[in-house]
């Protein structure tokens, strides 16, 4: 199975981790958990921009140890498919050109499940 087919199946993976968001909620509240997403979407732009400059001049150790502290901060953040895309991401043998694809891919990952996360505080 190849890289791009783990993405695929991924993405049929759950967006959030509830029982941690929900958990979050319980014991330090709204107020905190909003402050929490607010500095996961400040820190998510800076690690977006830190992997797109890995890409761009092909080094594979800045892109996993970016990965790696995207992935830590989806975690912390219920952003499970985006977490699980992450590990993908971080240990892909992938050439330069294709990992322009997959940054796209992460991108748009990230827009998503900032959306579900969104999403998901207006209604608690």
């Amino acid at each position: 199975m190849n890289e791009n087919t783990n993405v695929t199946i991924k993405q049929t993976l759950p967006k959030l981790d509830l029982l941690l968001l929900q958990s979050y909620m319980d014991s330090l509240g709204k107020n905190i958990v909003e402050k929490m997403f607010a500095l996961y979407k400040q820190q998510a732009a800076i690690y977006l921009t830190d992997i797109e400059k890995a890409q761009l001049v092909d080094s594979t150790a800045l892109w996993q140890e970016h990965c790696h502290k995207m992935k830590g901060a989806a975690a912390s953040t219920g952003l499970s498919r985006l977490h699980d895309l992450l590990i993908g991401l971080e240990k892909t043998k992938a050439q330069q050109a294709e990992k322009l694809v997959l940054l796209s891919e992460l991108k748009n990952e990230n827009k998503q499940a900032i959306k579900a996360l969104e999403q998901w505080m207006a209604e608690s």
